[in-house]
């Protein structure tokens, strides 16, 4: 094809693009003869959204006037149109009387923005398609890297059709009436809950669209708890759970959840050193987990775009998915090359896993590690400043749990928990340190390193 034939193809295609020449004339028109439906346009139409370079300038002037207090009318706006050299772009004079001429019918404000705004959302859907086409043939950047833009840029263009759903508080209000009213009708705990009952008394279960943060120095028993947590969720709940290890192996993982399931320790699993009993209730426990909805990935680098993608899977086989469990957000990586150190990355990072349970409207549970300043002060309970390369981990998350130091219980002379003691039942403190609908605090549980099981501390074992 040569260059005329080329440029005729592209004429022919910018011509067919979805538009819709009479309801954007109709919008301008009702802003210029009534200028506080400006507000209304400004909330759904960016300047792009008006396919007509002449529309897309005079929209542009409106917006500029209302932004410098500006009055409009048919007038004001030629006048501003002349002094800042605009009339001619727009098609002169002209265009302006043809605007005047029209016959308005504001009721039907809200759906001729709808069209333009459609026609528009098609546009960036055929150019996003166009886009994927011409990153087959990149060759000078990696295949990840394009990936992730498309990924980005698709995302963006969903948000968009999905954004600017404003309510008034009336209709909130009524919704929240309704879910109260069905509250009372059927009590029950508002999120998903933890099967610690203490927790959730404080949380009311974790919420949907919340980024939860559990965070810990190591051995702290992070991936215990986070384990507890995603077998509660499907037995009380029944639905699946998402677990991303990024740390331990899938091998690792369920060791650990057939020795926290049968009460055998975790070392004679790994030796094969079973009695008779230990195979039968082995071989019990087996059976029930394989068929639980628990998908594991042990991915060592993982993106957020790898966990959408997980996430899509599941919601494509299972038709819902209850809970997303990350061990742990350190090492998790981003495709943006333009970060330029960790603590960037980081925040991106998190920024991003909070858009992931906005978008799919679940909770997400990310592990976290503590700085070593925990361990350099008499006072060794944590405190929000000692995540690691905190910052937007603290100001990102919902809900963020610590886990603070183990002590054997009914000893005179507490020790830390530790492997050489796999035996010992230990008190850990869970402190809620920030929650952003809620109370903080915290709570006491016993972590038996046996079973590697997190439970509820009983009355009288506090001390």
């Amino acid at each position: 094809m040569n260059a005329f034939d080329q440029n005729n193809e592209k004429i022919r295609i910018q011509d067919s693009l979805p538009h819709n020449f009479l309801a954007e004339k109709m919008i301008l028109s009702c802003i210029i003869f009534n200028p506080e439906t400006l507000e209304i346009t400004r909330q759904n139409l960016v300047v792009k959204a008006f396919y007509f370079k002449n529309h897309q300038e005079l929209y542009k002037s409106l917006l500029r006037m209302e932004e410098e207090n500006l009055p409009i009318d048919i007038i004001t706006l030629t006048n501003f149109l002349q002094d800042n050299g605009l009339l001619s772009k727009i098609g002169g004079i002209k265009v302006l009387l043809d605007l005047g001429n029209q016959s308005l019918t504001f009721t039907y404000l809200n759906e001729y923005v709808r069209i333009v705004k459609e026609k528009f959302l098609k546009r960036c859907l055929i150019k996003f398609g166009y886009k994927v086409i011409q990153a087959g043939y990149v060759t000078n950047t990696s295949f990840e890297a394009n990936l992730a833009e498309i990924e980005k840029e698709l995302f963006n263009l969903t948000n968009e059709v999905r954004s600017n759903q404003t309510a008034t508080t009336a209709q909130v209000l009524n919704e929240l009436f309704s879910e109260l009213k069905n509250k009372i009708l059927n009590p029950q705990l508002p999120g998903l809950p933890s099967g610690f009952a203490k927790l959730d008394e404080l949380t009311q279960g974790f919420q949907k669209s919340d980024l939860i943060i559990i965070a810990g120095r190591p051995s702290m028993g992070k991936t215990a708890l986070s384990l507890n947590l995603a077998l509660n969720c499907i037995k009380i709940k029944r639905l699946p759970v998402l677990f991303c290890s990024l740390e331990m192996s899938k091998e690792q993982i369920v060791y650990r959840l057939l020795s926290s399931e049968t009460e055998i320790n975790q070392m004679k699993l790994r030796s094969g050193q079973l009695t008779p009993n230990d195979w039968i209730k082995l071989n019990k426990v087996m059976r029930i987990i394989s068929k639980l909805p628990l998908f594991i990935d042990d991915t060592s680098t993982l993106s957020i775009q790898d966990i959408r993608l997980k996430i899509k899977t599941i919601l494509l086989e299972q038709n819902e998915l209850g809970l997303v469990i990350i061990d742990y957000i350190q090492l998790m990586r981003t495709l943006n090359t333009k970060q330029t150190n960790r603590v960037q990355e980081l925040s991106e990072i998190t920024r991003d896993l909070k858009q992931l349970a906005r978008e799919f409207n679940i909770p997400i549970i990310a592990l976290s590690q503590l700085s070593r300043n925990v361990d350099n002060r008499i006072n060794q309970r944590p405190i929000l400043s000692d995540l690691r390369e905190s910052g937007s981990i603290e100001q990102d998350a919902d809900l963020i749990l610590m886990l603070s130091g183990s002590k054997i219980i009914s000893s005179s002379n507490p020790i830390s928990l530790s492997v050489n003691h796999p035996n010992q039942s230990a008190i850990t403190e869970l402190i809620i340190a920030k929650q952003r609908n809620g109370p903080t605090g915290s709570i006491k549980l016993t972590l038996n390193k046996d079973k590697i099981q997190f439970s509820e501390l009983e009355s009288g074992n506090s001390n």
